[in-house]
């Protein structure tokens, strides 16, 4: 979702602010933009579609600076146009901007009423206009941001520059993430440090309500008027690795990258099949004292925390509650004290459940109720992970495809692991479960490779789907919240509609849907439901429903007439979800490659939703 890149240097930086935009395309965007100060006026571009629609236009034109920002463009205010991209620009001023200004007609009427003339449908455009008319009462361009920032409603990063500072770039953020990245002789800000990686490997991380002001050989961070200090820190350059290597697609990458990437999580917290003793330790007085859990999420992460809800309770034996936090963050939500509150978060920069999260611990501290907070994410310098108790990362290394793959199955791992630690403290799992279960965990890697090695067969399953328009993903217990994943992941690279039930549920409505020409897809493991599953599974095909089953090698399950069997080896029930994940992605992956998609970057959607 919208991606900013901006900066000051000695040299021309629009080589760099166009890399940049194209290290963030796997954010999701309609339209790509850049502006630069150049001898006393700004010039800018702006183009529909892709970077390098933008990157020609840039070429053609050959404009150069030394200070500028540029930005890709997820529609929210006005459609993909090039009036609507950004930045904005009013007179002498031009803005980027990130988020959504919800009282932006108020201020627009406002505007209007003075004089400004709005070229763009867009919220961000009154921003320009706001910073533009209070340089009128004061030269300095830093006050002229803190004097417009109080009358801004929502959430937003921004980044700032004037003709009659140029050697002067403003950074804003409220709501939606904005790192420095720190230079020699140059300075940098973006909405993705990843944009970054090529210029710099020192960040700056603001925190809500800073106002930056960058120049070249400076960085200085206000709040409410007062300078304050943020730390700098240095990144590991290797997490700029996010090439696609030998394969076609991000999502494939990623896909295969699983073994590894599980491997990685839980190496952080197993040793040998023992929870390794430092594992948590800071935790440990928290996680002793919790009576529940509530999971908050979004999307695929929200999946995760469902069959994070089945583990907490059958294992641990806490009572545990999930909810997609657009949802929860609404409804007032009774707080319980001595909750554990777990978000769950690719980015741990999505609005919603960062929204969630701040309410909770408001209500919780305006009731003086003991609660604990914990995020699982994969970036370590995630505003949710700087903003709970606790944090435990997945280390999947970066995810680029907008279809999470890699981060929903350590997700999985991260959840068992973090089950297993509460379990152990609380002493509701015994040390000969812990290790059974950490053994199975140290073997799932080896089991997805195996799994991985069924893709032909996959492929060649997967042309059966390519003229369908309709599909049901069909999964008992722990199943059911991956017959969830699945159908999304074919909903969001292949647009294919396609729904995911509990096949206990098929009586109860969604059988009226199956008929010859509606594939259902069948998650089959070998577990004390199995039977019943294959009850489910006579019901289809009595009704003509052509069945393309995952099912365990010792399943007893066997292709026949409209049954296409796909085995997956044995594995642990508890660890089920996250091996039999990878077919529904694959499955999903080859779908939408035949239909002519884009994988990576599927049409109205965005990786990291920093929007409401």
């Amino acid at each position: 979702m919208c991606g900013i890149v901006g900066g000051v240097a000695e040299r021309s930086i629009t080589n760099i602010l166009i890399e940049g935009l194209k290290r963030l395309e796997y954010r999701g965007y309609d339209s790509a933009g850049l502006a630069l100060v150049d001898h006393g006026q700004i010039l800018r571009e702006r183009r529909v579609g892709k970077v390098a629609n933008l990157e020609q236009a840039v070429n053609e034109s050959a404009i150069i600076g030394s200070i500028g920002i540029a930005h890709t463009r997820w529609a929210t205010h006005g459609k993909p146009t090039e009036n609507n991209a950004h930045p904005h620009i009013s007179g002498r001023v031009a803005v980027v901007h990130n988020g959504i200004i919800e009282n932006y007609q108020e201020l627009k009427d406002d505007l209007e009423a003075l004089g400004y003339n709005f070229t763009s449908q867009t919220d961000t455009e009154v921003v320009a206009h706001l910073v533009h008319e209070a340089l009128k009462s004061t030269p300095d361009l830093l006050k002229a941001v803190e004097q417009v920032v109080p009358q801004l409603k929502g959430a937003y990063a921004l980044g700032i520059i004037d003709t009659n500072h140029p050697d002067e770039l403003i950074a804003v953020r409220e709501g939606s993430p904005l790192v420095i990245g720190v230079g020699i002789g140059e300075n940098f800000i973006s909405s993705d440090q990843l944009a970054l990686l090529p210029v710099t490997n020192r960040f700056i991380y603001l925190e809500e309500g800073d106002i930056a002001r960058l120049t070249r050989e400076t960085i200085d961070v206000y709040v409410n008027g007062q300078k304050v200090a943020r730390p700098v820190k240095e990144l590991d350059a290797t997490i700029s690795n996010a090439t696609k290597g030998e394969f076609k697609h991000y999502m494939l990458k990623e896909i295969y990258e699983q073994p590894e990437a599980i491997q990685q999580t839980i190496s952080q917290a197993l040793n040998g099949n023992a929870l390794r003793p430092d594992f948590l330790k800071d935790a440990e007085i928290d996680f002793s004292n919790i009576k529940q859990v509530q999971i908050i999420a979004c999307g695929t992460s929200y999946h995760a925390g469902m069959i994070g809800k089945y583990w907490f309770e059958q294992l641990a034996d806490l009572p545990c509650h999930v909810e997609i936090a657009s949802e929860y963050r609404y409804r007032s939500p009774v707080i319980v004290g001595d909750t554990l509150y777990v978000c769950i978060s690719q980015s741990g920069e999505t609005a919603d459940t960062l929204a969630a999260l701040r309410d909770t611990k408001k209500r919780a501290a305006a009731k003086n109720l003991n609660i604990t907070t914990m995020t699982i994410c994969n970036v370590a310098t995630s505003s949710m992970v700087r903003e709970t108790d606790y944090h435990l990362l997945t280390l999947a290394g970066p995810e680029i495809g907008v279809a999470s793959t890699k981060a929903f199955t350590t997700q999985l791992a991260a959840l068992m692991l973090l089950i297993l630690k509460i379990g152990q403290i609380k002493q509701n799992i015994d040390e000969n479960q812990i290790a059974e279960i950490t053994a199975d965990m140290w073997h799932t890697p080896k089991v997805i490779l195996d799994t991985l090695q069924n893709d032909t067969e996959i492929l060649r399953l997967s042309e059966l789907f390519v003229e369908k328009q309709h599909c049901l993903f069909l999964g008992r217990g722990t199943e059911f919240p991956i017959a969830l994943e699945g159908a999304l992941k074919l909903k969001e690279i292949s647009y294919i509609h396609a729904e995911g039930y509990a096949a206990g549920e098929l009586k109860h409505g969604p059988l009226a849907l199956v008929d010859n020409d509606m594939p259902v897809v069948i998650l089959a493991p070998n577990d004390e439901m199995l039977d019943k599953l294959k009850s489910n599974m006579e019901e289809v095909q009595a009704r003509g429903g052509e069945l393309f089953v995952f099912a365990d090698e010792d399943s007893g399950i066997k292709n026949k007439d409209r049954q296409h069997v796909v085995h997956v080896p044995n594995v642990s029930s508890w660890l089920a979800p996250i091996v039999y994940s990878v077919p529904v992605q694959l499955l999903s992956y080859h779908v939408a490659v035949l239909r002519g998609t884009d994988v990576d970057q599927p049409r109205n959607l965005a990786k990291s939703v920093t929007v409401e």
